[in-house]
């Protein structure tokens, strides 16, 4: 074969390797730029709210110092309307739930310093057969309520008008409300924050960012360790999503039968990977305990995720106990790092059942230079624990734990740090000898 043929046949190949999609362009249009954080009714109340359950629970956003961390959405679920319209068509806040009216339970939310978040869906109902907004979806009503956000639905599985009626795929379904939210920001209203609830359908992550500013990336969570993995698998092949005014929607911040560790990693993993952080617990903040509010404020953890000059998530730089790049719902990858404006984050995720030691090479991940000695600070013990050079070992990190890491530079290693090469992978004199 000749040269010509060699580099023809070599050029193809590359051509034909797969590649990160790229993420269509964000929708910039002033809200949403970093992941939106706050507390939703669904879990703990269901369909059992009423205007004395949203403002008890917004005043404990603030009592409890939820607020000044950036807790900031009091969000409403389903169950709120009444079951017809009104003659002209709208909806109807619930008289019975919601007597006040909702102009001012939102005026309420917003004294506070609040942000009021609604749901809809986008078919003819919602999940517990309210109506949805299906060619309704030009009306103001969410905006002259006063609300910020609305979190909408795809239709739901078994409420899907016909094909010969709605004739449109996923995208053009959410492209409805998209337009319409646009066309009344661009009279009198600002525009609400757009979150996209379809459970991943249709991979979203390639087109949801130029109609809204967050989208569902897997089925509903659940409190167990379980869900946690396979969510953290799944979301782990798509981190490159999620950046400045659109995020990957990993679901709600969950503790339930977690244990103390399992919920610190589902916190550090939700905040660093920059998924939208919603409190959603199987129970009110009436009685939040003090373990589980130590998880939800922890300010440098919370610091990534809000981060105003990073917006890109973690990525896994190694797998661990799987090959890198394996797909297992059970044991997910275990090494990560990623970019924020004070150095680089790390975390380790320790996904088996009993506690092991976690020993990376710092030049694994992309953001660290070779040569130089790094700062540790633990995230979760908030201590500065010296220096690394080249390798770092996490001890005994426990069963499904976590272990959160800031590193800075500290200058140049330590002159004569041998071997040359923290990698010895083609570690070579300039006087060409390859260095074993």
């Amino acid at each position: 074969m000749t040269f010509l043929a060699l580099s023809l046949a070599a050029s193809l190949a590359y051509l034909s390797l797969p590649s990160k999609p790229l993420p269509a362009a964000a929708l910039n249009n002033g809200v949403g730029k970093l992941p939106f954080m706050g507390y939703n009714t669904w879990n703990a109340y269901h369909c059992d709210i009423d205007e004395d359950v949203i403002i008890q629970t917004a005043q404990l956003m603030k009592s409890l110092g939820l607020a000044d961390l950036g807790y900031e959405h009091m969000n409403i679920d389903d169950c709120w309307a009444e079951k017809t319209r009104s003659a002209s068509g709208d909806l109807v806040a619930n008289a019975t739930r919601f007597p006040s009216g909702f102009n001012n339970l939102t005026s309420q939310i917003h004294d506070l310093g609040l942000k009021a978040g609604i749901y809809s869906d986008s078919g003819w109902f919602t999940c517990q057969l309210y109506p949805g907004s299906y060619l309704n979806e030009a009306r103001r009503q969410f905006q002259n309520w006063g609300f910020d956000l609305l979190k909408y639905l795809p239709f739901t599985k078994i409420l899907v008008p016909f094909d010969e009626i709605i004739d449109l795929g996923m995208v053009g379904k959410y492209t409805r409300m998209a337009d319409a939210i646009a066309n009344l920001s661009a009279t009198t209203q600002p525009p609400l924050l757009y979150s996209l609830c379809q459970w991943g359908r249709e991979q979203p992550w390639l087109w949801a960012r130029k109609l809204g500013q967050s989208w569902r990336t897997t089925d509903d969570i659940d409190a167990d360790w379980e869900h946690l993995a396979s969510i953290i698998n799944q979301n782990s092949f798509i981190t490159w999503a999620s950046d400045f005014y659109g995020h990957n929607d990993m679901d709600i911040v969950r503790n339930g039968n977690l244990t103390f560790d399992e919920a610190k990693s589902h916190y550090t993993a939700w905040s660093l990977m920059k998924s939208p952080l919603l409190i959603f617990k199987s129970f009110q903040l009436t009685t939040v305990t003090n373990e589980t509010l130590e998880v939800l404020t922890n300010k440098e953890i919370i610091a990534i995720n809000q981060d105003p000059v990073v917006g890109t998530s973690i990525s896994p730089f190694r797998w661990g106990v799987n090959p890198d790049w394996t797909f297992n719902a059970t044991h997910p990858a275990q090494y990560w790092s990623g970019e924020s404006q004070n150095g680089t984050i790390f975390m380790l995720l320790n996904v088996l059942d009993d506690s092991a030691d976690m020993f990376f090479n710092l030049t694994e991940s992309p953001w660290i230079n070779a040569g130089r000695q790094y700062a540790v600070r633990d995230l979760w013990t908030h201590t500065d624990n010296g220096t690394a050079v080249r390798n770092f070992t996490a001890k005994a990190v426990p069963a499904h734990g976590v272990v959160a890491l800031l590193m800075q530079d500290a200058g140049p290693e330590p002159a004569g740090t041998q071997p040359p090469c923290a990698r010895p992978e083609w570690c070579i004199d300039q006087n060409g000898t390859l260095v074993q």
